[in-house]
């Protein structure tokens, strides 16, 4: 399990369990969980797209999250945005659709983007990993701030002359700079429960932002640790243990949620 080849496995998702904590965090609090789904899946396409033409399929994959991130935030701004969300990975789904099939084959590399491939990260795919990661992670601290005061009080931070609008579209960017990241390490499937199960857990413990996103990262690397851990001794797939994983933590984080309130109410009634 930590022999030689397996170095660059625990590296590659250390840094994915990081980044999609952090980025998570955000995606919960503002309500944008349909958001974190739709980017990674419809950049699937970009993948699909690139390996048609022979190009890089993780280059399609970045153009395409950022493209869909954009288009997520301009159709937005101009009506629903889950609608607009919707859309845009309906139209993103359909392209990949057309571009598998005018493909002589079901190219490896595409499925891998699906579904992940963490035990296959060479040294090579590390250095670009964090780079992004450190990216990401520098963009959330600089924003942090307003991005934080348009999730929690949109209408205030409005008045006070922060552009709701703007944050929702720096937000967006860096989401499809986290699905270029983490998608060739544990696929588009499970970015999604990455992404949200820590941070939505962390949300059931704590109201406190900066220790929430701390916990959601913690939770990340719990996950993916013993999904990996699991998926080398038993030869399961990872995707399965990732999804439990996510599940149970957050099941776990719901339920001391609710132990904690009941017993705040029950204080209160007997006046203690």
């Amino acid at each position: 399990m930590f022999s030689s080849f397996m170095v660059d496995t625990w590296l590659a998702a250390s840094m994915v369990a990081v980044v999609a904590g952090v980025v998570g965090f955000f995606a919960v609090l503002r309500g944008s969980a349909f958001v974190a789904h739709a980017i990674p899946q419809g950049a699937f396409a970009g993948a699909a797209g690139a390996a048609l033409i022979g190009a890089d399929t993780i280059l399609g994959l970045g153009v395409f999250s950022l493209v869909g991130a954009l288009g997520i935030g301009w159709l937005g701004r101009r009506g629903r945005h889950d609608v607009a969300t919707a859309l845009a990975l309906v139209v993103m789904l359909g392209l990949g659709a057309l571009f598998l099939s005018m493909s002589v084959e079901y190219a490896p590399e595409i499925y891998s983007l699906l579904f992940g491939e963490v035990f296959g990260v060479s040294a090579d795919e590390l250095g670009p990993m964090a780079v992004l990661g450190v990216l990401c992670l520098a963009a959330v601290a600089l924003l942090y701030r307003p991005l934080l005061f348009t999730s929690v009080l949109p209408e205030v931070a409005e008045a006070r002359g922060v552009r709701a609008h703007r944050m929702e579209m720096c937000f967006l960017v860096v989401v499809a700079a986290a699905t270029s990241m983490t998608v060739p390490v544990v696929g588009a499937f499970l970015m999604f429960s990455l992404m949200i199960a820590p941070a939505g857990t962390a949300r059931s413990l704590t109201d406190r932002p900066l220790a929430a996103m701390g916990l959601s990262v913690a939770v990340a690397l719990a996950t993916v640790w013993t999904a990996v851990a699991a998926s080398y001794e038993t030869q399961w797939p990872l995707g399965f243990f990732v999804g439990v994983g996510g599940a149970l933590c957050y099941g776990l984080g719901r339920a001391w949620a609710w132990r904690r309130r009941t017993r705040a109410v029950a204080r209160v009634g007997s006046g203690g």
